[in-house]
């Protein structure tokens, strides 16, 4: 039965192209904009590789600054000072690191110029993400004590800036420095660890950095496991009450918050000043929206496959004369639907690997390693395949309760 089954849906395919083009378009564009899109989004709020230990660490980026006394307030990124006077002694944080946000800067190299991403770093800022090392070393403890005049590169710019050369060693000028190469990591995309050039944060013409609360610098603060984050952000906001501005006539309230990498998006995306930055506000939106984006082509749907069946009422009628059942014109018909859904999917699979494949070559995003989300892969055929029965159903349902005679002339 199956079989006849599979065979009458196939010929029906073949017979109708248009429909079964359509149909399919449908489909997969809806499978593959979501899994692209979910994938981009998981890659960046759920990294794995170097940010893998994300779970562990909160990031501070912003800090707001008001007076009780007047109507002065300032919303800024971190400078140096409040993150080493107020954020690397807190008790539950295993790690602090402060780091800048990724600069570009004119690499000049005997004659040649290039624009570079620099980011200053700590020690720590090693020791939190998980960088993969392809030769030398990275920045540590001794290189930001003394303010050695070290780099890192990524590959592909150790490549760029020094072709057909060993890399360790060499020598480049930048914002009028000159570095010294000590090793080369992988390229990586993810937010905190995106950069070109990594240099000591003590590696700086001027120290005057270290004595300002406003300045250049976000922080990544690691709890020693995922269950002592909560903890960790209570004693965050705490300590934001603590803080002494060097003018108090200036600010004298501080509010900053400790973000996993979804609510930091939030806070910065929606300017709140939540707790948890109102995560559950921006998932409704997306989730909303993906709703929304899927409920076009599910409408769609459902309107060609009503046009489809009610044009085979003729072909119901001939099959109800000869002794079909309601159940087995419905389970046909809906049959056919699935079997359109499966090939979409897989069609949009591929399609989807081939999309991030483009978008992995393409250098539109530097960097990017990403990978399909097979979950929500599922989800987004299952949403499918509900809209597909369901558009289905009711109106073959309605077809094979036709007597055969109004069938064979297409009337209700």
């Amino acid at each position: 039965m199956l079989r006849n089954y599979l065979l009458t849906a196939w010929k029906v395919f073949m017979r109708r192209k248009l429909f079964t083009a359509i149909n399919l378009l449908c489909i997969v564009l809806t499978l593959v904009v979501l899994m692209v899109v979910t994938a981009l989004l998981q890659n960046t709020f759920y990294p794995t590789g170097v940010e893998g230990r994300s779970e562990r660490f909160l990031q501070m980026v912003m800090v707001d600054s008001t007076n009780t006394d007047k109507t002065m307030h300032r919303r800024g990124t971190l400078g140096y000072k409040l993150v080493e006077q107020y954020l690397k002694p807190l008790k539950n944080a295993e790690l602090v690191s402060v780091t800048s946000f990724p600069e570009s800067v004119s690499v000049y190299q005997e004659g040649r110029v290039s624009d570079q991403m620099m980011r200053l770093t700590d020690a720590e800022y090693w020791k939190i993400l998980d960088f993969s090392v392809i030769s030398g070393r990275v920045i540590n403890d001794d290189d930001v004590a003394h303010g050695r005049m070290v780099a890192v590169l990524n590959e592909s710019t150790a490549r760029k800036l020094f072709p057909g050369l060993p890399y360790l060693g060499q020598k480049f000028s930048a914002n009028g420095q000159t570095f010294t190469v000590i090793g080369v990591v992988r390229d990586e995309m993810h937010l905190n660890a995106y950069a070109d050039i990594w240099t000591p944060v003590s590696a700086q013409p001027s120290s005057d950095y270290k004595n300002k609360f406003f300045g250049q610098f976000g922080a990544i603060l690691m709890a020693r496991s995922a269950d002592d984050l909560p903890a960790l952000k209570k004693e965050i906001i705490a300590v934001a009450k603590t803080v002494q501005y060097e003018d108090p006539t200036k600010f004298n309230i501080f509010q900053f918050w400790g973000d996993s990498k979804l609510s930091l998006f939030s806070r910065m995306l929606l300017s709140s000043e939540a707790e948890d930055g109102d995560v559950g506000t921006l998932l409704a939106i997306i989730v909303t929206l993906m709703l929304l984006f899927m409920a076009l082509p599910a409408l769609n749907l459902v309107n060609l496959n009503v046009g489809r069946i009610m044009e085979r009422s003729s072909e119901i009628g001939v099959r109800k004369a000869f002794g079909a059942t309601s159940r087995q014109l419905v389970a046909q018909l809906v049959l056919e639907n699935v079997l359109l859904c499966l090939i979409g999917g897989a069609i949009g699979l591929v399609c989807a690997a081939g999309v991030l494949w483009w978008l992995e070559g393409s250098g539109l995003i530097p960097y990017l390693t990403v990978h399909l989300n097979l979950a929500v892969f599922g989800y987004g055929l299952l949403i499918t395949l509900v809209f597909g029965v369901l558009s289905g159903v009711i109106p073959a349902w309605k077809m094979s309760r036709l007597a055969p005679v109004h069938a064979l002339k297409g009337t209700a």
